[in-house]
């Protein structure tokens, strides 16, 4: 289901994303999940959510990247 608020992220994001990282995954989540609403939309036997996250996590990897000891930084 779509989230309302960064607080509401799975811990795994809210843990190690910075807070913009966050807001990109918060958008991105929320309008995948509102794109691939129907099963014939989505490729393969990923659930909505599932292709929701990982049109979320790629978004992120847009402009952050993981950098030294396992933290996500800006891309330069």
């Amino acid at each position: 289901m779509p989230y309302k608020q960064i607080s509401d992220l799975p811990q795994q994001v809210t843990q190690h994303l910075p807070k913009h990282a966050q807001e990109i995954y918060l958008a991105a989540f929320n309008s995948a999940w509102d794109q691939y609403a129907n099963k014939e939309d989505r490729k393969g036997d990923d659930s909505r959510e599932e292709v929701a996250h990982k049109v979320a996590w790629a978004a992120v990897k847009q402009s952050y990247e993981k950098g030294p000891a396992d933290t996500w930084v800006k891309k330069s």
